[in-house]
């Protein structure tokens, strides 16, 4: 194989190869039944000028046909005349006529062969096409039929490019909402044992526990003065008419009430004092 036949058949193939690709099988079914349909109107159109032809020689004949009478009755006129030689005239057109007929009848009768030709073409021509129809339909039918279940298959198992891309779209806005979801719990977590305080401040775990300690140490303490104030406030109001007789009265009595209550309130700072250092 030389160097331009193989150049051509390489060519040719590719050619073909673009062809298969860009073709539709429906479209070319459609173009071939327009085809055999267009076929069908010429073969009608050449039964129709068929006939008219014929037509018009069997109207030839007719014409003929009555000379041929004409002539008949004009050699007839003449015999009765004695005029011989006008009856041969006429006889001789006669028989011109009658051979023209005979001409007429057989082209008439070629042209209805034809005619009879033609119109049994037309016929199967027209059967075909129907037949062909009815293939192309069904064909048509299968072919969108398997187009679209290639194309739900494709969408199913997520074979096209597009498809794919969606899948990876899809796992990666599940594996961001996963990370926030596990950040936000993480947080959540966090701020519920107070990582985010340690991570401001610098003291650590015995440290805030101590303050806590103090905290409620000082919050008792409070507590128990408030209660000794409101005890005392209690205990203060006496009848004017004692106090201000001071009868009953005395300075040393009230001195050691002053001494006992120093003692109970240092008593029990000494507990307080104790109990915060065990």
């Amino acid at each position: 194989m030389g160097i331009l036949s193989r150049t051509s058949y390489v060519i040719r193939s590719k050619i073909n190869s673009v062809l298969n690709r860009a073709e539709d099988p429906t479209e070319t079914l459609d173009y071939s039944y327009e085809q055999m349909r267009d076929q069908l109107q010429q073969v009608k159109r050449g039964i129709a000028d068929l006939t008219t032809q014929k037509k018009r020689l069997e109207m030839q004949k007719r014409r003929l046909e009555e000379n041929v009478e004409k002539h008949n009755d004009q050699a007839r006129t003449a015999v009765q005349q004695d005029r011989e030689d006008l009856a041969r005239r006429a006889l001789e057109k006669k028989k011109t006529k009658m051979n023209q007929i005979d001409d007429l009848e057989r082209q008439i009768s070629d042209l209805q062969n034809q005619q009879d030709s033609l119109i049994e073409q037309k016929n199967e021509l027209q059967t075909r096409i129907e037949e062909f129809r009815t293939k192309k339909e069904t064909m048509k039918a299968r072919y969108e039929a398997a187009e679209a279940s290639s194309t739900v298959s494709e969408a199913m198992t997520a074979t096209g490019e597009e498809f794919e891309d969606v899948g990876r779209a899809i796992e990666r806005a599940e594996e961001q909402t996963e990370d926030m979801e596990a950040r936000a719990a993480a947080l959540d977590e966090l701020h519920e044992s107070g990582a985010f305080e340690d991570v401001m401040s610098d003291k650590d775990n015995i440290d805030r526990e101590l303050e806590e300690l103090a905290t409620d140490s000082g919050v008792e303490a409070e507590l128990e003065t408030l209660k000794s104030e409101m005890g005392e406030g209690e205990s203060e109001p006496e009848p004017e008419s004692d106090v201000e007789s001071g009868a009953d009265v005395d300075e040393t009595e009230l001195a050691d009430l002053e001494s006992g209550d120093q003692e109970d309130v240092e008593a029990e700072l000494a507990e307080l004092q104790d109990e915060e250092n065990t």
